[in-house]
């Protein structure tokens, strides 16, 4: 008989934890009790799974022996509070938030990246999930990076609004349903009127004028790379699209690459859909092809007319799947078949 686990999702009714509950059951993950985990105003709802339903449970009430594997995603300061409570108990920690990223002997992983870091959950018995415009754009450069090699990388990401939780869906539906019915627009969320706008500020701004957001993807990619030497320069932008994140990828490579090349190497990539036709709708856009997709979606395949070894992609994913609650199962499957 194969062994079952039984499994602790923090944030349960949170979008990603949503998510992460249905994919769970997508999946066949070999759950045998699911602890769907939320605030106190949270418990007592239910979510569906396995053909039946599981109430959700107060977090702060929980007591985390009864898992072996909690998947957190329910924001840094929950995690900074229950991650230690988690791993106390023998819980091993899939934390689905930017608290642990930066901890040197805590694995950072993406399973189609750097698979082999996951051996590296025995240091503190967490495993932390990266930034989801760092995933999508790692996934769709590591072929290269294997191949070539990355000197640089300069990226826009262009980010849906699920990237700040539901509420943030919640006001672009509400400012567009008001403009289009000649009412005034309610801001909450974001600091400026997203409907219809595009907005260069996601998360806080940095001593040196670049946002935290932005600094994430540099941070990220050197470790998950394994590389301080590459450069990375990001502008991360939000606009007014539900789900899915897109990304104008500049790289400089090491050594020549052709786009046709790339191409080649990126349709056999693990986790990688190509879609990449000089013609009308012959690329991927974040809603019509990523949503609800596990790839991670690569268009506009081509060589920097103003760099010798410079090479522009175009890249796309759910990032509320792919993103978040996608790449936090799959290091749990890596971990339960070689780990535990």
């Amino acid at each position: 008989m194969n062994k079952k686990y039984n499994v602790a999702v923090v944030g349960a009714t949170g979008a990603v934890g949503e998510t992460i509950i249905s994919i769970l059951d997508q999946r066949n993950f070999p759950v045998d009790n699911l602890y769907p985990l939320a605030s106190a105003n949270s418990a007592g709802k239910k979510v569906f799974f396995q053909g039946k339903s599981w109430t959700v449970q107060d977090l702060d009430k929980f007591d985390f022996s009864q898992a072996q594997i909690g998947l957190f995603s329910a924001g840094g300061s929950i995690s900074e509070k229950y991650v230690p409570i988690a791993t106390a108990k023998n819980c091993i920690v899939i934390d689905n938030t930017s608290h642990f990223r930066r901890e040197k002997d805590i694995p950072l992983v993406v399973p189609e990246v750097n698979e082999h870091a996951i051996a590296d959950y025995k240091n503190h018995n967490i495993i932390a999930n990266p930034n989801c415009s760092t995933i999508q754009m790692l996934v769709a450069l590591k072929p290269i990076y294997d191949a070539v090699g990355i000197e640089r990388i300069n990226v826009a990401t262009y980010q849906a609004v699920s990237g700040s939780g539901k509420k943030a869906i919640e006001e672009l539906t509400k400012q567009i349903t008001s403009l289009l019915n000649g009412k005034e627009v309610d801001v909450s969320v974001y600091p400026k009127q997203i409907a219809f706008n595009v907005i260069p500020h996601i998360d806080c701004f940095q001593e040196n004028k670049y946002t935290k957001e932005e600094m994430k993807i540099v941070w990220e990619t050197k470790k998950i790379f394994n590389d301080e030497n590459i450069l990375v320069n990001p502008t991360a932008v939000r606009v007014p699209v539900i789900y899915g994140h897109s990304e104008a990828v500049h790289i400089e490579t090491k050594n020549k690459i052709s786009a046709k090349e790339a191409k080649e190497l990126l349709s056999k990539a693990n986790g990688v859909t190509v879609i990449d036709k000089c013609e009308d709708g012959g690329y991927a856009t974040p809603f019509v092809e990523a949503t609800n997709f596990d790839n991670t979606f690569v268009s506009r395949i081509r060589e920097d007319i103003s760099h010798e070894k410079g090479l522009n992609l175009w890249v796309v994913s759910d990032n509320v799947r792919k993103g978040a609650a996608l790449n936090t199962i799959q290091i749990a499957e890596v971990l339960i078949k070689k780990y535990i």
